[in-house]
């Protein structure tokens, strides 16, 4: 553990630009790093892990993990992280929930080569990870709509007006000088501490809100004018996962709506956004750092104009937008004249090659044959681009040949479902997530065909720990770890993301949580009203009102 002097805060500040002891420690001879090197280990992209299922031995490896704004690679970027994820890796890729790729298992001494290896096809992990922006989401849908070209494009140019400007990185894993002090490059927008925690920024195509937008520290959502043209946005601030069990003092936070901004300042208002929470972010209590504090404690106005105080325009009123609906570009869908794409469901995001199921195999070979672009989603899957009309036979086939699903082999409930990696390799989770949704999916399908409601679109989403990479407090249904091998189950979220889940039991087994949902599925098909979702049909009959109803009926398995 850090002690007081090598607080967190210090080892950011004492860094040169987040060098400290990198250098030295990743040539010696030891198996792992110091833990004031594993900290600063994650702005360059990277946490130390080790195997949890392995009992009484710390066996070492690291995930890495890629920056990909908008989730956008070409064909040779794509097979690049393939041939790494053999390499030097576990033999798989995982799309995360921000649109990047993650490695597992790989070892110490090739750290410099993966990294390496990726920056000569262009793609970084610097700021993957760490107290900085992370990587900017944007809806990751090809077409040649100028509009949604139009957000795609802001994203990427966003991400780079953010960058962290350290040459510590490059000197690092690239170039592999030996770091020192007065190369150390001055960061004008984060400072010698950078950030108080991690910081996490979306940008919504309108009336599409596939990067759960509400989610994140900063969100915009694009304006268009009459002629199509890209205006500006409406600014969301505050959104936030994580929390923390029995710890009241820490919340799950939807963005406020705090205004409108020209298209030409939206940088500069971000900028602005990223040094209020530098400036006044908790540095003391890491649970309590996030930016969605800072609303919480001082008030959505304080922040509106203190904000005002640090723009040299003004914050507009907010425009009107339509209301989102769910989409995840998921099957065939128009990219242009002649030109289709195909999104393609990842379960709970591994690429990896299974008997009978060689996802991974599948798409390197259409990727690599007909030079396909690739852009991943917030949900975990992908989305093969720029396949022409005469192509697209092929293109199925081939991935057919290779086992893999499509989006009409998947039920809606498991279309819909998201889980973080959880153990074994998650230093914080608390249990499953990943291993066990594809199971717990199964026992849904089953339980919603006998209810008669087979093809009920239900948003699930699961976490190991309460930390949230899977977003479960919007989800409908939200399992979130507890203890070993028991969750708090969540109810109420909207699949839009406009809405945030409630507890509804605690200490749920996880093999209780369908049988303690059934009764609930089957009020919801007995009794709700027409087009009405089961997030909002247990919203609108209030929790005490469902407790009741099971009480009455002897139907609550488990929980308190």
């Amino acid at each position: 553990m850090l002690s007081k002097k090598q607080s967190l805060e210090s080892i950011k500040a004492e860094s040169s630009g987040l060098s400290g002891p990198l250098p030295t420690e990743l040539v010696n001879e030891e198996d792992h790093f110091t833990e004031a090197a594993k900290q600063l280990l994650k702005f360059h992209g990277i946490y130390q892990q080790h195997d949890r299922d392995k009992r009484g031995v710390k066996d070492y490896s690291f995930m890495v993990r890629t920056k990909l704004p908008g989730g956008q690679l070409t064909a040779e970027q794509y097979l690049v992280h393939d041939r790494l994820a053999s390499q030097y890796a576990n033999d798989t890729l995982r799309i995360t929930t921000r649109q990047t790729f993650q490695f597992h298992g790989v070892l110490k001494g090739e750290l410099q080569a993966t990294l390496r290896e990726l920056n000569s096809a262009f793609v970084t992990s610097l700021g993957a990870c760490g107290d900085i922006v992370r990587n900017v989401m944007a809806c990751p849908a090809p077409t040649d709509d100028p509009q949604r070209t139009a957000v795609q494009d802001f994203a990427l140019h966003l991400s780079d007006a953010l960058f962290p400007r350290t040459s510590a990185y490059h000197q690092i894993w690239v170039d592999g000088e030996q770091m020192v002090e007065d190369k150390a490059v001055e960061e004008p927008l984060y400072g010698k501490s950078y950030l108080p925690r991690k910081f996490k920024i979306g940008v919504a195509y309108p009336g599409d809100n596939c990067v759960d937008v509400y989610t994140n520290d900063v969100g915009l959502v694009a304006i268009f004018d009459e002629d199509d043209l890209l205006t500006g946005f409406n600014v969301l601030v505050g959104g936030g996962m994580g929390i923390t069990h029995q710890n009241e003092e820490t919340i799950t936070r939807l963005g406020d709506l705090v205004g409108y901004v020209e298209v030409d300042q939206a940088v500069d208002l971000v900028k602005a956004i990223v040094t209020i929470h530098r400036d006044f972010g908790d540095r003391e209590n890491r649970k309590h750092a996030r930016l969605k504090y800072i609303l919480h404690d001082r008030g959505v106005e304080w922040f509106i104009n203190e904000l005002r105080q640090r723009l040299a325009f003004p914050l507009q009123a907010p425009r009107e937008m339509p209301e989102f609906e769910v989409e995840d570009h998921m099957g065939w869908n128009a990219q242009g004249e002649d030109l289709w794409y195909l999104g393609i469901p990842v379960e709970n995001g591994r690429i990896a090659d299974w008997d009978g199921y060689r996802l991974r195999s599948g798409l390197r070979k259409v990727i690599e044959r007909f030079n396909l672009g690739v852009r991943l989603t917030p949900q975990q899957s992908i989305l093969l681009t720029s396949i022409t009309t005469a192509q697209r036979p092929e293109v199925e086939a081939i991935l057919r040949d290779h086992g893999v699903k499509l989006v009409e082999d998947f039920s809606n409930v498991r279309r819909y479902s998201l889980a973080c990696p959880a153990l074994p390799t998650c230093g914080l989770a608390i249990t499953e997530a990943e291993r066990v949704l594809p199971s717990i999916m199964t026992e849904f399908e089953a339980t919603l065909s006998e209810l008669g409601i087979p093809d009920e679109a239900l948003s699930v989403r699961m976490t190991g720990c309460p930390n949230g990479c899977a977003r479960p407090y919007v989800a409908e249904i939200g399992f979130v770890g507890r203890s070993l091998n028991k969750y708090t189950l969540f109810l109420g979220g909207k699949a839009n993301g406009t809405r945030l889940a409630r507890p509804f039991l605690d200490l749920v087994e996880g093999d209780q949580l369908v049988p303690t949902l059934r009764p609930l599925l089957a009020y919801y098909r007995d009794t709700h009203q027409p087009e009405e979702s089961f997030g909002d049909f247990v919203t609108r009959l209030d929790f005490d009102a469902l407790h009741q109803y099971l009480a009455a009926e002897n139907l609550l398995v488990s929980g308190d």
